[in-house]
């Protein structure tokens, strides 16, 4: 019989946990700023009793499943990576037992690595696209870097890492082009993402395109609102036509995400004629916890 699962997506900066019943649900879900980056060496079973502490007292019967950063090289302990292509049995079958605080066990997921002529590496993505259950099918996860990953078979077969996000925080804040720029008004937002997605059409590709984010505000023609906003829609389908170049037509294509990044991805990718299905990586989490938790208690 499946037994309740507490459940942490522990990451660098915070760590998100669930009390998940034994058909799956939601009982209670916590959310505290005590990443991995901050707890001390040896701190990790004081910091999980802080976190979810409330969770073991009220089901002491639970089995406890930790994905993401904690198991990384700077975290509890390291889980190294499983080599794709990977299947969710493979996964759990690699994850590490820790103790908690109380002497029971606990499981530390592994990340995934990709090895095909370029090296890359996961580490708590893997866990939400177990969560989309896909036998064949593409996965985007947009975020500071964000995946792209090939399910075959059911099994994660290939994945690539763009770096996305942090480009964008770095063009946006740290180069020539913060000095135009602005915090959006009006039609600021809609306009900037226009010219962002128009750009990226171009032929003259991504750097030739990030520097009109300054000369369209020098001539006039986007105002300084839009920079941000026009960075962000260009990375967005640079991105898209990377994967696309990597993983062919993205037929039967699943984006987890929610807020903003659901939005400028839901754009870009109708922009590119591109269909999808979206999941909030809240959603994806809870499943794939689940599924991996039930492969290691059956």
């Amino acid at each position: 019989m499946p037994k309740p699962l507490i459940a942490l997506d522990w990451g660098t900066t915070r760590a998100r946990a669930f009390l998940i019943g034994e058909d799956g649900v939601v009982l209670a879900k916590r959310i505290a700023d005590r990443g991995i980056q901050s707890v001390p060496a040896g701190g990790f079973p004081a910091a999980f009793a802080e976190i979810a502490g409330e969770f073991r007292a009220a089901r002491p019967d639970a089995a406890v499943l930790l994905a993401g950063m904690v198991g990384s090289r700077n975290g509890w302990v390291e889980a190294p990576y499983v080599a794709c292509p990977a299947s969710p049995e493979e996964i759990a079958a690699a994850g590490l037992a820790v103790t908690l605080d109380d002497g029971t066990r606990a499981m530390i997921l592994p990340g995934l690595s990709c090895d095909e002529g370029a090296f890359d590496v996961m580490r708590g993505e893997e866990t939400l696209i177990v969560g989309l259950g896909l036998t064949d099918g593409i996965a985007c996860l947009p975020g500071t870097h964000s995946k792209w990953a090939e399910v075959k078979g059911g099994r994660i077969t290939r994945f690539a890492s763009f770096m996305t996000g942090e480009v964008y925080g770095l063009l946006r804040e740290h180069s020539i082009l913060s000095r135009l720029a602005s915090e959006p008004a009006g039609d600021d937002t809609a306009e900037g993402m226009r010219r962002g997605l128009v750009a990226a059409q171009r032929p003259g590709g991504l750097l030739n395109a990030a520097f009109h984010a300054r000369s369209d505000v020098l001539g006039g023609r986007m105002q300084g609102g839009a920079v941000g906003p026009y960075l962000s829609a260009l990375l967005v389908a640079q991105e898209i036509a990377g994967a696309r170049a990597l993983f062919g037509g993205l037929g039967n294509l699943h984006l987890v995400a929610d807020g903003v990044l659901a939005g400028s991805y839901g754009q870009a990718l109708a922009a590119a004629g591109l269909d999808y299905s979206l999941t909030t990586p809240e959603d994806a989490f809870v499943a794939g916890v689940t599924r991996l938790a039930r492969g290691l208690q059956a």
